[in-house]
């Protein structure tokens, strides 16, 4: 993560997705989570420092919470940024302010004997585990819909762009070849944490994860997720593994690891403190099995209406585009105009908005609130939108009739999406 941190720095995107925009998509609950002008650059220096604390293990307890806070509070800071390994970070990152991994092979250890143990409860590397297991078992699940298994989309769009790859470029302009990637890739999440879970195919497990990811990265444009994704796995090995790899890095350090290697074990403290910790992580867990499964409260489909669709890991399966104008109207005196997207928000933001309801509803109400200042009387706000799904036509997308202004920004159905008139089967 600190490494993330310098390439977002080095790239530019500080500037580009949190200081140039004029106006800021904001979660629910979360609109007070803002860029804080040129401060950002601050708050991006103590989350990169605060994860390099965290890895060598230096001021763990307080390093790993000033992570937390930081890198969330910037993933809250825009909407429009959302990614599904962001929010997998800050999931991980919130379970280690809880777990003792300072103990063993850090800073803290070498400088405190008395933090030196050798051994911790297994639940402590457990729950690391079962986190990962989430993201990979839901992400299969997500996978078992008809667009996906039947149709191969978003892959029979995505895969032919990348025919200039080498030795893969050709396949992947052949039908069968992008079938196989669909059904593989879902059967991929949905076995590879028991494969990890299970000692006798863990290295199987382990050359698959490989495989994936290094295919995902060079298919497609998403970052240090795949590097975050075998590294993490490396917890479901031995710790003699672990003691090796440390014994290399103590090697190349010139320092002796041995000082670690005491034999204690950490017992737990069998206070209503410890009961409670262990019932916190419990609900914790319930609330990430519960929390995907929530757009079966709303109406309609869910690739369509993206009610309940983000923090599910619902990894890439849609290709989805929009086109969406607003209509200023004057109710005073029933004068009307059309507003130009580019001027209050930067492209990304734009084609973010364009196919997804709550950046338009959110959207709607910026503009009735910026008119009303510029002294427009009783504002109203119409959207003309179409949008296009994993293939489909481009139809219509949001009533026009109804005016977004008056329109409640809540976590209710929203009645105002058109119809898909279409089906989309699967969880």
């Amino acid at each position: 993560m600190f490494a993330s941190v310098v390439r977002f720095w080095a790239y530019g995107w500080i500037d580009k997705l949190y200081i140039q925009p004029k106006f800021h998509f904001s979660y629910f609950g979360f609109d007070w989570v803002q860029p804080i002008g040129e401060y950002t650059y601050l708050l991006f220096i103590i989350c990169g420092l605060s994860a390099l604390f965290v890895a060598i293990g230096y001021q763990y307890r307080l390093a790993i919470v000033v992570f937390f806070l930081s890198f969330t509070y910037i993933e809250l800071m825009d909407k429009t940024t959302y990614l599904n390994h962001y929010y997998f970070i800050s999931l991980l990152s919130f379970l280690m302010i809880w777990l003792p991994a300072h103990r063993y092979f850090s800073i803290d250890a070498y400088r405190n004997s008395g933090l030196r143990t050798q051994q911790v409860p297994r639940w402590s590397i457990d729950t690391i585990k079962l986190m990962l297991a989430i993201v990979y078992f839901y992400a299969g699940l997500a996978k078992l819909n008809s667009d996906w298994l039947i149709e191969a989309m978003p892959l029979k769009i995505w895969l032919p762009g990348r025919y200039d790859l080498p030795v893969l470029g050709s396949l992947l302009e052949q039908e069968w070849a992008i079938y196989f990637f669909s059904w593989t890739g879902a059967l991929y999440d949905l076995s590879i944490p028991f494969l990890l879970f299970y000692r006798k195919t863990r290295l199987i497990g382990f050359a698959l994860v490989v495989v994936f990811h290094f295919l995902t990265s060079a298919l497609f444009p998403i970052g240090m997720f795949p590097y975050i994704m075998i590294v993490s796995t490396l917890i479901f090995f031995s710790p003699q593994l672990h003691h090796n790899i440390l014994q290399r890095i103590a090697n190349v350090g010139r320092f002796s690891k041995h000082i670690f290697d005491n034999n204690q074990v950490l017992q737990p403290i069998r206070s209503s403190g410890y009961q409670i910790k262990l019932g916190f992580l419990a609900a914790f867990f319930a609330l990430q099995l519960a929390l995907p499964f929530r757009h079966l409260l709303y109406p309609g489909e869910l690739f369509w209406t993206e009610e309940g669709f983000r923090f599910s890991w619902r990894v890439m399966l849609m290709e989805k585009a929009g086109y969406t104008q607003f209509k200023i109207v004057d109710q005073e005196n029933n004068n009307s105009f059309y507003v130009d997207n580019s001027d209050f928000l930067t492209s990304f933001q734009e084609k973010q908005m364009a196919f997804q309801p709550d950046f338009i509803i959110e959207y709607a109400h910026y503009l009735r609130d910026h008119f009303t200042r510029q002294g427009h009387q009783d504002v109203a706000v119409f959207a003309e939108s179409y949008v296009a799904l994993n293939g489909r036509r481009s139809r219509p997308y949001i009533d026009p009739t109804v005016d977004l202004a008056s329109q409640p920004i809540s976590l209710k159905p929203k009645t105002w999406i058109l119809p898909f008139n279409d089906q989309i089967s699967g969880l």
